[in-house]
């Protein structure tokens, strides 16, 4: 199935629910991990660390590297889908609650959706507008907007949007950029230069080797937001951006509120407010309209 198709079948939605479980940790594990380590140092951290996990399994593979002048795909795809959004994000985190980030997070989509036709890699479709739009409004009543005045707000809001931006740009990078490289090859590359980055920005501002030693709970924050994340996230990314296309795979950011509802009533016990059901009803509508197979049976039957 080509990516211009737009349409996903039962695997890519399968590993999408997977994605947006994947992604939704990410957000916890950041609050843990900021508790104590400075955020361009996380970042730091999650992508070399998601390299070094990927790494034995490329080899076991036998995925070559690139070229020397193939790293310049991965450099670019790095920068655009780790190194400015990872840092956005973590620092937006370090002024508004996790909740809030989620939400703007959950742009991603629609932001996407505008990029990629702006450059003309996909068409804009009134209906994915629409459907990310109501799926954005169904994250917005299941995590509820809960906006408290505190100080620097405003800016911990517009550095998430900046994130979700270039998610973005990185999508359109990825489908220009990308020609038959197996996702866990573009998920390791991509990092390994995303580390290279992050080594020199984290060291210039924050000069991680004089920070005291993080604690156990810190590190298994850091190894769950590296290692599941990241590493597994990315090759599940890369996968369903092959098959699917940016706008596609970008619905993640959609799905992963719910699924960490889901996961709070299953694995915790926690209970599930009514908001939360009529949020996750309204998302998987959304769903359903920015898909189309909906709207085409509807069609048909009237």
């Amino acid at each position: 199935m080509s990516p211009n198709d737009n349409r996903m079948d039962a695997r890519d939605w399968s590993q999408l629910g997977l994605l947006s479980i994947l992604w939704g940790c990410s957000f916890f594990f950041n609050g843990a991990a900021l508790r104590e380590l400075p955020p361009l140092t996380l970042v730091f951290l999650r992508v070399g660390l998601g390299a070094i996990i990927l790494l034995p399994i490329l080899r076991a593979r036998k995925i070559c590297f690139p070229s020397a002048s193939g790293w310049t795909t991965f450099f670019a795809i790095g920068l655009f889908n780790n190194v400015i959004p990872f840092s956005l994000i973590v620092t937006g985190q370090t002024f508004i609650p996790s909740g809030l980030a989620s939400i703007l997070n959950a742009t991603t989509p629609l932001l996407t959706v505008l990029v990629l036709a702006s450059a003309g890699e996909e068409t804009l479709q009134m209906r994915r507008v629409a459907g990310v739009t109501l799926g954005l409004v169904g994250v917005i009543i299941l995590k509820g907007w809960g906006i408290e005045a505190r100080p620097g707000q405003g800016i911990g809001i517009l550095l998430c949007l900046g994130a979700a931006l270039s998610y973005g740009f990185a999508a359109l990078t990825a489908r220009r950029l990308l020609k038959d490289v197996p996702p866990l090859g573009a998920a390791c590359f991509q990092l390994m230069a995303s580390t290279v980055m992050m080594a020199i920005v984290a060291g210039a501002v924050e000069q991680p080797w004089h920070l005291a030693m993080p604690g156990a709970a810190t590190w298994l924050a850091v190894l769950g937001i590296a290692g599941l994340s990241t590493a597994l996230a990315y090759i599940v990314f890369f996968g369903v951006l092959q098959r699917s296309g940016g706008t596609n795979v970008m619905l993640g950011t959609l799905l992963a509120p719910v699924t960490s509802i889901l996961l709070g009533w299953l694995v915790l016990g926690e209970a599930i407010s009514m908001r939360e059901i009529a949020g996750a009803i309204v998302i998987g509508s959304a769903l359903l309209v920015i898909d189309g197979r909906a709207l085409n049976l509807l069609r048909r039957v009237t």
